[in-house]
């Protein structure tokens, strides 16, 4: 201890001058002051002091919101007083926190050939192409179809895909609706997007093509069923007239007035109406001694047209 403090009197003695200072060498210790510690069973944290000549000069303590306002500050170089037209700093925002979250959504389609197979020649189908701004990564997925008999799903997973041999890949300022793209030898034709997409090329200076409408499938053409077609029974079908009708007969008293022939005269029949079948029957009415032939009816049972010139006929064999 008394060499200690021996040196440390005789280093602040001399100035602070290069050449006047030196190292203790029976100096045995070199450990650092820790910056943690516990009292109570409590960790507290601690700022080492350091020391100079043996002067012991203590950290510059700062808060917290100290430190915000120095990370913060926009030192200006400009002396005097600034002028009113300058423009603001604006503060750099990296392209994964704008763009996070940002995908535009492409409609297209790609036609594949269907070999032997007398039915059909190619298929259509319809993907959907994701462009995420966050990295320029591209992703191309089929919507699953109930019983298409194909795989479908996520045919290309999200990356960046290469435009050419050259190392480039595609960027969304050289899509566009109405193109078509290869991705890995695959001709994916564009023909619509979803406004969002639509809005954002807009805004940044993409004329846009007019959207498409895509060419159907022929082998779903040939699989959809034809539409129901509901008829309402009527009221007095067949088989409810012949089961509700029956025995059913409608009864009218009529005359045949045929005075303006010689000897005509006007004669009393009776008319039955048959509901089971539609059928009309004329039956004659005879008084005693009227002096007529006894034929029980004048016009058999049968189906009576209402035009006489407009009969329907039925072709003989």
């Amino acid at each position: 201890m008394a060499s200690d403090d021996k040196t440390s009197g005789i280093t602040a003695a001399l100035p602070f001058l290069p050449g006047n200072t030196f190292t203790d060498k029976t100096r045995t210790k070199y450990h650092r002051s820790h910056t943690l510690a516990y009292k109570n069973g409590y960790s507290i944290p601690s700022r080492p002091t350091v020391g100079i000549g043996g002067t012991r000069i203590p950290y510059n303590q700062l808060s917290e919101a100290d430190l915000d306002e120095l990370s913060n500050m926009h030192p200006s170089l400009t002396y005097g007083n600034s002028s009113t037209s300058a423009v603001p700093m604006v503060e750099f925002v990296p392209a994964h926190v704008s763009f996070d979250k940002k995908v535009l959504n492409f409609d297209a389609y790609f036609k594949q050939t269907v070999h032997e197979s007398p039915d059909e020649y190619y298929r259509v189908r319809y993907v959907k192409v994701y462009y995420y701004l966050e990295d320029d990564s591209i992703s191309v997925v089929e919507p699953p179809k109930e019983n298409s008999g194909i795989p479908q799903g996520k045919l290309i997973k999200r990356h960046q895909i290469p435009c050419n041999d050259l190392g480039d890949c595609w960027h969304w300022k050289k899509l566009n609706l109405g193109i078509d793209v290869a991705f890995y030898g695959k001709i994916f034709h564009i023909y619509n997007c979803d406004d969002w997409t639509g809005e954002f090329l807009k805004s940044e200076g993409i004329e846009l093509n007019p959207p498409e409408q895509p060419p159907a499938d022929p082998y779903t053409q040939t699989r959809l069923k034809p539409p129901h077609t509901f008829h309402t029974p009527s009221d007095f079908d067949k088989l409810r007239q012949f089961i509700e009708l029956d025995r059913k007969v409608l009864r009218f008293y009529c005359v045949w007035d045929d005075r303006d022939n010689m000897f005509g005269e006007i004669r009393p029949y009776i008319l039955h109406y048959y509901l089971v079948d539609d059928t009309v029957e004329v039956c004659e009415v005879h008084e005693p001694n009227d002096g007529r032939d006894p034929f029980p009816v004048l016009l058999c049972r049968q189906r009576l047209p209402k035009e006489r010139w407009n009969v329907p006929c039925k072709l003989q064999y």
